[in-house]
């Protein structure tokens, strides 16, 4: 109850998100010195409400009771410019020099919270930027009776750290998104510099002291940014910042979507940040150099490695420069890390093979399990102590009590106990009335094509129709429960949640249907609600198209929870059912080597529609408007998109998916089997642990070491109070 009292931060709760809490987690565990560096969003990305089965944003006012953890430091701010233009001079000793005189500034204020590790001393910091008007109010301005202008200042800065991930669709969309990820690097950077020239450090060693872990692509404009303080503030000569720049900088790529690798125009990005712009023109010159010196006469490997896409209008691609700027890139899955090499950063990967490895994605057994499952928690301490908190590889010894009926029974017993709370919850959040004895088949994460809920949907159409054509069909119950948001400008996304709800609508009432499937859609899904679903759920739904999903980070949560995974070879699923056994994991669909085979010999989803009746009946039963009232052209955008192109194989994989679905129907009904399924999958989740991730980037990425807090005893001779004095080392790397 306290718990639902407190709002979760809008800090950003999908995967990367999730996957940076469960890193800080680990961090302070493994009391690795560490500060996780983000922006303090006013209203974060939104609270989700489902209105006439639409997706509608509201304003997520997480602060409007302020945050009782954070700690505001105005003394540690900084300042941070914005348009302008440079000024080149040669100084005193003869060297070439600019000035940057920025149009506008803005005040970083950071407010910090404590990461707590798990029975340790150490207390890592997570420190958030706000940004904020120099002057908040214009006395000239309002003088003059301008009492708008008085305040358009600090009106307009403040947009900056507003809310998380703008509608990046309008122009002005754009701007706010690069103007919040350089207001970002820039605070935590000169923040950066700032500890370690306090601390008695310099610059020429700051690599040695500071590593800095780019998390994805959208903070990449600190290596430009990097530069600019240590040439231009610092004085110091290209070459020197560049080793440092490059020392300092790993570089972790998320995905293999082109429109995740951000690019940015060329004009917005030299309105907004000219220095920087000059600078990555100069990066780009001498890495261009480079590229040429060791593939002579390649004109094409030139143009597609530069910094600068000159096709068209003219972008500064980012994921190029993380490349450039780092001197480690990495995947974060087997597959991930070598399709990069192969593909994405292919030419990069013949230029620096040294640079590439991979560290696969990890979860933190603290919340995804202690915390949120106490019951499976308490259950598998009673049997082999509390090792596993801290190394989960230890869940292994859970194995020695698979043949044992009243473990088994016990683990049952908790999964029932679990749906039950789970089913109450939905009923007072939904209204809607769920079964626990049901298969509780869940696919909660974000709302994407490629992450094809509508492949899920389609499932479920097929058996609505098996029940329409024979209503005596033996069928194992099942609720499917979805939950996810769609980003405010993607259309298609939120036009799948309205099918998802029509479709809920028509199978929730029809009687033929109602006790043998539900539909339920989770409004509003976040990391508080998982704390309902991942102990629950029996089928984790895991079925991006092969290529196209990096890592994923919820299949582990889920699985470690004693979920079975339906799912493609993608990412870490691969490496899932490497560990828990290829019978302990519902494989279906095309790889990715299929998928690319198939789009270059010429996919004609056309042809999958024809050639299969049941897939026929369930588009058409779409189109027909049977789930929207009557509209024949409410969902026509999916259903042409499909037809048309299929971009994600659902046809290609519909019915694989289905088969894959038939034999998890069956697998349920032998329900100690699925138990003991289900204990090897909780048992064999080990190297999924936040924990082994850290420690690998630690040694293989970092040099990072961890540094023990020893609390000494004293007491206060004035308030007669015990206090414990901390040790603690600072300036390791970290």
């Amino acid at each position: 109850e306290l718990i639902d009292q407190e709002a979760e931060p809008g800090l950003g709760n999908g995967g990367l998100g999730r996957l940076a809490a469960c890193y800080m987690d680990s961090l302070s565990t493994l009391e690795i010195p560490a500060v996780g560096y983000g922006i303090r969003y006013e209203f974060g990305i939104f609270t989700q409400e489902i209105r006439d089965g639409w997706q509608t944003e509201v304003a997520d006012q997480w602060l409007r009771f302020g945050d009782p953890w954070e700690i505001r430091r105005p003394e540690a701010g900084v300042d941070v410019g914005f348009g302008g233009h440079t000024e080149a001079h040669t100084d005193s000793h003869g060297r070439y020099r600019v000035h940057w005189f920025p149009a506008q500034w803005v005040k970083g204020i950071p407010h910090d919270m404590a990461i707590l590790g798990y029975k340790v001393n150490t207390a890592n910091t997570l420190r958030l930027w706000k940004a904020e008007a120099r002057e908040s109010f214009d006395f000239q301005e309002f003088n003059v009776g301008d009492y708008y202008g008085a305040v358009h200042d600090k009106v307009v800065t403040e947009n900056i750290t507003k809310v998380l991930y703008p509608n990046d669709e309008p122009a002005q969309g754009k701007q706010l998104r690069l103007e919040q990820q350089y207001f970002f690097v820039s605070c935590s950077l000169q923040d950066m510099i700032r500890i370690h020239l306090r601390t008695g450090g310099s610059l020429n060693n700051f690599h040695e002291a500071f590593a800095v872990q780019l998390n994805d692509t959208h903070p990449s404009i600190a290596i430009a940014e990097l530069m600019r303080l240590l040439v231009d503030k610092h004085h110091m000569e290209w070459e020197a910042a560049w080793a440092i720049t490059q020392n300092t900088f790993a570089y972790t790529n998320h995905t293999l979507l082109p429109e995740a690798l951000e690019k940015w125009p060329v004009r917005l990005f030299g309105s907004l940040l000219p220095r920087h712009l000059e600078i990555i023109y100069e990066i780009n010159r001498r890495f261009l150099d480079e590229v040429r010196l060791k593939f002579p006469n390649d004109t094409s490997r030139v143009a597609r490695m530069s910094l600068i896409d000159e096709s068209g209008e003219r972008y500064v691609r980012m994921a190029h420069l993380a490349t450039v700027g780092s001197h480690a890139i990495n995947g974060v899955a087997k597959l991930h890390s070598r399709l990069l090499q192969e593909t994405t950063l292919h030419d990069f990967y013949e230029l620096w093979p040294h640079k590439f490895l991979n560290v696969t994605n990890g979860v933190t057994p603290r919340r995804f399990v202690l915390s949120s499952n106490p019951r499976l928690s308490s259950l598998v301490t009673q049997r082999i102590g509390d090792s596993w908190i801290t190394h989960l590889d230890d869940l292994r010894n859970l194995e020695a009590f698979l043949n044992d009926s009243g473990f088994r029974s016990e683990c049952k017993k908790i999964k029932l106990a679990n749906k039950q709370d789970f089913a109450s919850y939905i009923q007072k959040h939904t209204g809607i009335v769920v079964n626990p004895e049901t298969i509780f088949d869940v696919q909660v994460k974000r709302l994407h094509e490629y992450k094809r809920q509508h492949l899920n949907l389609l499932h479920i159409i097929t058996l609505y129709n098996r029940i329409k054509h024979n209503r005596d069909i033996e069928l194992v119950p099942r609720t499917f429960i979805f939950g996810g948001k769609a980003a405010p400008g993607y259309f298609m996304a939120k036009l799948i949640i309205k099918l998802i709800n029509s479709v809920g609508e028509l199978l929730n009432k029809d009687p033929d249907v109602r006790d043998r499937l539900k539909i339920v859609f989770l409004p509003n899904y976040n990391v508080k609600q998982s704390r309902w679903i991942y102990p629950a759920a029996d089928l984790s739904e895991q079925i991006s198209t092969a290529g196209y999903e990096a890592s994923g980070t919820s299949n582990m949560e889920f699985a470690v929870n004693g979920a079975l995974t339906i799912g493609t070879l993608y990412g870490a699923n691969i490496e899932i059912r490497d560990e828990v056994g290829p019978e302990n994991f519902f494989l279906f669909g095309l790889t990715a080597e299929e998928v690319r085979a198939k789009r270059a010999a010429g996919y004609h989803p056309w042809d999958y529609y024809n050639s299969n009746q049941h897939l026929r009946e369930a588009i058409d039963l779409i189109r027909s408007g049977h789930f929207s009232h009557g509209d024949t052209n409410l969902f026509n955008p999916i259903v042409d998109s499909l037809l048309r192109n299929d971009p994600y194989m659902l046809f290609a994989d519909y019915q694989s998916y289905v088969d894959c679905q038939d034999r998890v129907s069956g697998a349920y009904q032998n329900t100690e089997n699925w138990v003991r399924m289900s204990i090897l999958n909780t048992a064999r989740m080990g190297k999924f642990s936040s924990d082994r991730a850290i420690r690998e980037y630690s040694e293989a990425v970092w040099n990072a070491k961890p540094v023990k807090v020893a609390l000494e005893k004293r007491v206060d001779s004035n308030a007669g109070l015990k206090a414990a004095t901390p040790k603690a080392v600072f300036g390791h790397r970290s």
